[in-house]
């Protein structure tokens, strides 16, 4: 059976890549998507692992090859997804976690209304603020992201789940809860499970 799409989103600073690295670890069947960029990696971020460190040039040049499921420039930088690796990892029946911005979100719901979307808040403004000064972001690049995010967060409405990160461990835990909740629905349901012939014969198996 073909795999979900699941996108992630929140401001800048909220935590959406922390709190999908933990859940991607323990749920079975879920990979997270590697995004392309353009941006410089931050201290720690890898290649390949935190996101696919591009050029400019090359990052134009897979706009032109129709390489991007989306993409789009975000303070300054570019962004996207990769088209192929979804659509490969999908077949292969895994769920995929994306983890982008409500811009993204937007240009995938477009072509992908099947896409289940959650939308990650911080507690408040000030401790966004806080952990954006925690990780080393400069004071120019927090301002700046704190505009962005008052521009962001009123989007919320437009999700199908919100979830408040305001305590790591249980921010994780409610994005578990959804996916895992997703895989129960009806018409994911593996009819093979069933192998009495009486109970498949009333449900008409």
């Amino acid at each position: 059976m073909k795999g979900e799409l699941f996108i992630l989103s929140s401001p800048a600073g909220v935590g959406k890549t922390t709190v999908a690295e933990g859940v991607v670890k323990e749920v079975p069947k879920l990979k997270r998507v590697i995004t392309c960029t353009t941006r410089k990696p931050r201290k720690g971020e890898r290649d390949g692992v935190d996101y696919y460190f591009l050029s400019k040039e090359e990052f134009e040049e897979r706009i032109k090859k129709g390489k991007f499921l989306e993409y789009a420039v975000v303070h300054g930088n570019y962004y996207g997804t990769p088209l192929e690796e979804i659509e490969r990892e999908l077949e292969k029946g895994y769920d995929l976690l994306l983890v982008i911005d409500v811009q993204g979100m937007r240009q995938i719901l477009k072509s992908r209304k099947e896409a289940i979307t959650i939308f990650l808040l911080p507690p408040s403004l000030e401790e966004l603020k806080k952990r954006m000064e925690k990780r080393g972001d400069p004071p120019e690049e927090i301002k700046k992201r704190l505009e962005t995010a008052k521009k962001e967060i009123p989007a919320w409405r437009e999700y199908d789940f919100v979830v408040v990160n305001d305590v790591l461990m249980e921010a994780k835990e409610d994005v578990k809860r959804i996916i895992l909740a997703q895989r129960l629905k009806s018409y994911r349901f593996d009819p093979q499970r069933i192998k009495d012939p009486a109970l498949r014969e009333l449900m008409g198996l």
